[in-house]
């Protein structure tokens, strides 16, 4: 039996394929070197690239996805808060009923087009609290900016793959 191969065919497919791979590598390699050289942490930069990929690529639907974003490490902050308060008197008690009002504004939060990009708040939320940082202005801007930063490198990667498709 003789396997058939189609280099002729093959060979653009690949190379064009190596080419959109190699300018997301480099766009992302970039981003992390800026974010690491400015001080911030490059997993939380990512949180903002892969915020862009849970809506539309167009400029309008990456800001839109990096405001959901940014809602959620607020909201994240403010459950933060809310925990420091009720532990206290609470204890792990608290967990309960700031994780139910924090779903329930997440979750509704699904019916306010056109910010209704809930995968896009729950990446907010994860960001902050995986930060390990006080609730504050500093470390709202800190991930705010580092999200921004993955959220347009991504956005550029894919324009610039676009662009090379064509």
């Amino acid at each position: 039996m003789t396997v058939q191969t189609e280099p002729t065919e093959r060979a653009p497919f690949a190379w064009k394929y190596n080419l959109l791979t190699v300018v997301a590598a480099t766009t992302a390699a970039i981003a992390a070197t800026t974010s690491a050289s400015i001080g911030w942490p490059v997993w939380a930069m990512f949180m903002g690239w892969v915020a862009f990929f849970t809506r539309g690529h167009s400029a309008s639907e990456a800001l839109k996805s990096y405001t959901c974003l940014v809602v959620g490490i607020a909201i994240g902050m403010a459950a933060a808060l809310a925990l420091q308060a009720l532990m206290p008197a609470m204890g792990a008690l608290a967990f309960g009923p700031v994780v139910f009002i924090v779903a329930m504004i997440v979750v509704s939060l699904r019916a306010l087009a056109p910010v209704n990009n809930v995968p896009a708040y729950f990446l907010g939320l994860i960001t902050f609290f995986a930060a390990h940082l006080e609730p504050g202005w500093l470390a709202f801007c800190e991930l705010a900016g580092v999200a921004a930063l993955g959220c347009a490198a991504a956005w550029l990667a894919h324009r610039l793959q676009g662009a090379i498709a064509r």
